[in-house]
């Protein structure tokens, strides 16, 4: 994949290079021995002296992944040059694993890469667990993902819940701890990380509640520790539900939680612009 500025005024190469094209200090050092710089077509070093209308162009090579890549479904809700964001459905998960290395989501978007003749590879920005569903934000290299990773990204989620907060709106702040190996639940700690969540109702119905949750926080598990913390767990969920919850879960003919990431908002990590990326998938209505 290349990147790609055109100057529009003189400087050193490499104040474009940390500028325009905002790249880490790391990683023009780990470019600059080869050929992957390059002005106007020719290789140059990062003091070389750069006039406006110069093209400036660096390729950056990604690894083969060592998974393979797959035709499927992909149902893309944003794509440009630098970011793909996707719908995710539950059941799938994000990446392939020692027992798993097919049929995931980065199998499916390698293989559209391939298709579409990408030279990109999978970096994912946001993660879900394999039974959420909804949009996944992917940066094309690692470029992209690192500055992805140093910006405000404002994620809602949607979740239909048991019961539900006796208040519209509010914050839960309840730290989070991770129970000892070989579990992989969390559980709410004093001796856990800070964690916070931001929740409004939508919907309310005798036994259920629709709400969006605003993650401040990221810790694993977070929205469905939350909600089941504060007495209404995320229908469908089967490691934090409660009885009443499973119930209800079991006569719904629930197989996974109620959870869509339905939408992020985020500054485009290279022009600036505000996007407004959301999810063609929802927790439902109650």
């Amino acid at each position: 994949m290349e990147l790609k500025h055109t100057a529009q005024r003189e400087g050193k190469l490499s104040s474009f290079l940390r500028g325009e094209m905002k790249m880490s200090s790391g990683l023009m050092n780990k470019l600059k021995w080869g050929d992957s710089i390059r002005v106007n077509e020719v290789p140059q070093r990062t003091d070389y002296p750069v006039a406006p209308g110069d093209e400036i162009t660096v390729r950056l090579d990604e690894a083969a992944p060592d998974y393979p890549a797959q035709a499927g479904a992909l149902t893309i809700l944003y794509e440009d040059d630098h970011i793909l964001a996707v719908d995710k459905p539950a059941g799938m998960l994000i990446h392939p694993s020692r027992s798993k290395n097919t049929d995931t989501l980065a199998n499916f978007v390698a293989g559209y890469y391939q298709k579409t003749g990408q030279d990109c590879a999978f970096h994912p920005v946001t993660r879900l667990d394999r039974d959420t569903f909804g949009i996944v934000l992917l940066a094309k290299n690692a470029h992209v993902h690192a500055l992805l990773q140093g910006l405000p990204i404002r994620k809602t989620y949607h979740a239909l819940v048991w019961g539900g907060p006796a208040e519209d709106r509010g914050i839960i702040d309840a730290p989070i701890a991770r129970r000892p190996l070989p579990s992989l639940l969390r559980y709410v700690s004093p001796e856990g990380k800070p964690s916070v969540t931001e929740f409004e109702v939508l919907e309310r119905s005798a036994q259920s509640a629709k709400l969006a949750l605003h993650p401040i926080t990221g810790r694993t598990h977070q929205l469905r520790l939350h909600c089941a913390c504060r007495g209404f767990p995320i229908l469908g969920d089967p490691q934090y539900g409660s009885e009443a919850s499973r119930a209800l879960s079991e006569a719904m003919g629930l197989d996974h939680q109620l959870l869509c990431a339905k939408a992020l908002e985020l500054p485009h990590p290279i022009t600036g612009e505000k996007l407004r990326l959301h999810s063609g998938m929802d927790a439902g209505t109650i």
